[in-house]
């Protein structure tokens, strides 16, 4: 990576508080507030990310966990096609619209495509195209390359099931949500493609990434700095789609 920092990048030295008294905000316990909720907003009011979104007008701190994968693996390249699938609330979109000039801010720059799909509507994202759609559902990956007209360059996916409150069920749902997503890209990506999406730490991940090592030339596991270090979370990366998907 070059020593110049790409623009909207994660956390600026203004986020640091530089100058400013290094304040901890605690929440106090209100009548009929659980403890639970309580550490929640406490956490949330100090969360450096949390502030930053505010400041920077994303919809949420998990924009700068793209942001991070981006500014290491360089994905979100101007010009590219982008599919974020489950894109709701839309910070992830946001990132991309900007990285890949999907607005077109400048003539010296290629112009992007960014198409958001989420099972529920999405706010408008200027410089996106947002859609209602189960991506499982036949005939999705064709609507998508209709939309695009065209493959992709990149799908991205920061999708995680519906929580049951039960560890080991919830683990298996978000990873068989990230393998059917995996298989979703391979039908849209172009030859070259990246695939990034959220899995969880544990087992039942050994069929995914023999899925991807088949079908992509480089496969990477990552947790970045935003990612809370409590998380069970972390991203895979998958670059350098080799083309036509290959079953087992």
């Amino acid at each position: 990576m070059s020593g110049k920092k790409r623009a909207g990048g994660a956390l600026g030295k203004n986020t640091s508080g530089r100058g400013q008294r290094d304040l901890h905000v605690k929440v106090k316990t209100a009548k009929g507030r659980k403890i639970s909720s309580k550490l929640w907003l406490e956490r949330q009011l100090n969360d450096p990310y949390v502030q930053a979104a505010r400041r920077d007008g994303y919809r949420g701190r998990a924009a700068y966990k793209i942001l991070e994968l981006d500014d290491r693996f360089r994905f979100l390249v101007p010009g590219a096609r982008v599919v974020d699938l489950g894109c709701a609330p839309g910070g992830w979109t946001q990132v991309a619209v900007r990285r890949v000039n999907a607005l077109g801010d400048r003539t010296s720059k290629k112009v992007g495509t960014v198409l958001g799909v989420d099972l529920q509507e999405v706010d408008p994202i200027p410089g996106s195209e947002l859609h209602v759609l189960d991506f499982l559902e036949d005939g999705a990956d064709d609507k998508v390359k209709g939309w695009l007209g065209g493959k992709a360059d990149v799908v991205m996916s920061d999708m995680a099931a519906s929580s049951s409150g039960h560890k080991q069920t919830d683990h298996l749902r978000i990873m068989a949500l990230c393998e059917a997503a995996a298989w979703f890209a391979c039908d849209v990506l172009e030859e070259g493609g990246t695939f990034v999406a959220k899995v969880l730490a544990g087992g039942a991940e050994a069929d995914l990434l023999t899925m991807l090592k088949k079908n992509f030339e480089k496969t990477t596991h990552v947790k970045p700095p935003a990612s809370r270090s409590d998380s069970s979370e972390k991203f895979v990366i998958a670059t350098g789609f080799r083309g036509q998907r290959e079953e087992d």
